[in-house]
């Protein structure tokens, strides 16, 4: 790939060009239709353990996706050669792969007049020039000043700097081709606290577009530190029903499974609780989850999606009530539904907030349980069914008494949906997913 070597808007030009090449040889192959991903990138990453660097990795990584169709068939191939005969090549694997393949009557491009016109510039690249050894420097700092923190500060889990950037074509033979460049840069600590006898462990971390707005690496290591020790003295608590509130950064992961739920995917393969739940209202009235693509540096922002539609801001619940389901190109066919142009998954889902913080949603829960970490896969998508092991921190007269461990909570996320009652200001800015913590009004936990 000598033309587009140079990571960088620099290389956009050569990419929509490999592009188009790919199509114009899967026409003189004989496909009907043809689309084609394109992508190059390139990172380092360091990470270190009690003092000692672990590891420097340098990535650098290009590859081909090539989707063909010959009718109603469908055939893929992907490569990680450039050159005129590994492209031939790969056309030609795909081809023989449609020709064996069944017909599905659901599949090909995406209908021409819907495909995006102009792809706006989101702010989505800023690369970080950064040595090996500065890397390594800081993500020593890091460590230090974890270490420094507090001396039940006994042992590192690790420690870890990584910086991405990359550039990514789509085209079809439609004639659409979009090209972008984006940059991701990130900092994780992880801690071991020990104190009579017992052993804790927790973890900080920031990620964003854009090196400069990461929080410093001292103050990352230090809070790294301090949840670790805040979680010495861990105990069980016996089994209950009580209000339980998830930190912002596990609130994501609810949202998650709500989106995992309203996949057009889970919806026409019937393994969603959600099947024909449009137009239900399935959280409090007042709040709403709306999409917003275009986020200038947003962690999931894009100007088209998988099929290369127009990506747009929109409502999947407003007022409680859902709306709409997430489809792509095929999943809106299956189930006789228009694209949401959400091939490839959501774009920057933003979750109704309050305007109380996390210290004043515990002293509005008064009694019951802060929820800082989970553990497991206890999700049944199909039935709705949640429990998952937990741990976090015991809360009385809207205060934190003690740390807690080795709990299960469960509910099922079509009750725990519908009896949020709030959602705090806090607002976690390192997720696709921006939500503040999630006030639970009662859920089971299993304890001693």
């Amino acid at each position: 790939m000598s033309e587009v070597e140079a990571i960088g808007p620099q290389a956009l030009p050569a990419l929509r060009e490999k592009v188009q090449r790919i199509i114009d040889e899967a026409r003189t192959q004989g496909a009907s239709a043809c689309e084609v991903s394109v992508s190059m990138e390139q990172g380092l990453s360091t990470s270190v353990r009690q003092h000692e660097v672990e590891t420097v990795e340098f990535n650098r990584d290009q590859g081909f996706g090539i989707t063909l169709y010959v009718g109603q068939r469908k055939g893929s191939a992907s490569t990680t050669g450039s050159g005129d005969e590994a492209i031939r090549e790969t056309v030609a694997a795909a081809l023989a792969i449609a020709r064996h393949a069944s017909e599905d009557e659901f599949a090909g491009l995406a209908d021409a007049s819907l495909m995006a016109r102009e792809v706006p510039d989101l702010d989505l690249y800023h690369p970080w020039e950064l040595s090996p050894d500065e890397a390594v420097e800081l993500a020593l700092g890091c460590e230090a000043a974890a270490f420094a923190t507090d001396a039940r500060i006994r042992n590192a889990d690790g420690t870890t700097l990584s910086t991405h950037q990359g550039c990514r074509a789509y085209g079809n033979s439609h004639g659409f081709i979009g090209s972008y460049c984006s940059s991701r840069h990130s900092l994780s600590c992880v801690m071991i606290a020990e104190a009579d006898g017992q052993m804790q462990r927790d973890y900080h971390y920031d990620v964003s577009r854009v090196a400069a707005d990461l929080a410093d690496a001292a103050s990352i290591g230090r809070r790294a530190a301090e949840r670790a020790v805040r979680r010495l003295g861990a105990r069980p608590i016996p089994t209950c029903d009580v209000p339980v509130l998830f930190t912002a950064d596990l609130a994501t992961g609810l949202f998650g499974h709500f989106l995992a739920a309203i996949s057009g995917a889970n919806i026409y393969r019937k393994s969603s609780y959600l099947e024909n739940a449009l137009g239900q209202t399935l959280f409090p009235e007042w709040l709403s989850l709306d999409e917003r693509p275009h986020l200038p540096r947003g962690l999931a922002s894009a100007g088209y999606d998988g099929d290369g539609l127009a990506t747009y801001a929109k409502p999947f619940v407003e007022d409680g009530r859902l709306l709409s389901y997430v489809l792509g190109t095929y999943s809106g066919r299956k189930l006789g539904m228009p694209s949401t142009a959400n091939a490839g998954g959501v774009h920057n889902l933003f979750v109704t907030h309050g305007d109380e913080d996390q210290a004043a949603l515990i002293r509005r829960m008064g009694r019951g349980l802060l929820v800082t970490e989970l553990m497991g896969q206890g999700l049944n998508l199909v039935t709705g069914d949640y429990s998952r092991g937990a741990g976090g921190y015991w809360v009385e007269n809207g205060e934190i008494q003690f740390p807690v461990q080795e709990v299960t909570i469960a509910g099922n996320l079509r009750d725990m949906f519908r009896q949020i009652v709030a959602v705090g200001c806090d607002v976690e800015k390192r997720s696709s997913i921006r939500t503040g913590s999630v006030l639970i009004e009662r859920m089971k936990v299993a304890g001693r």
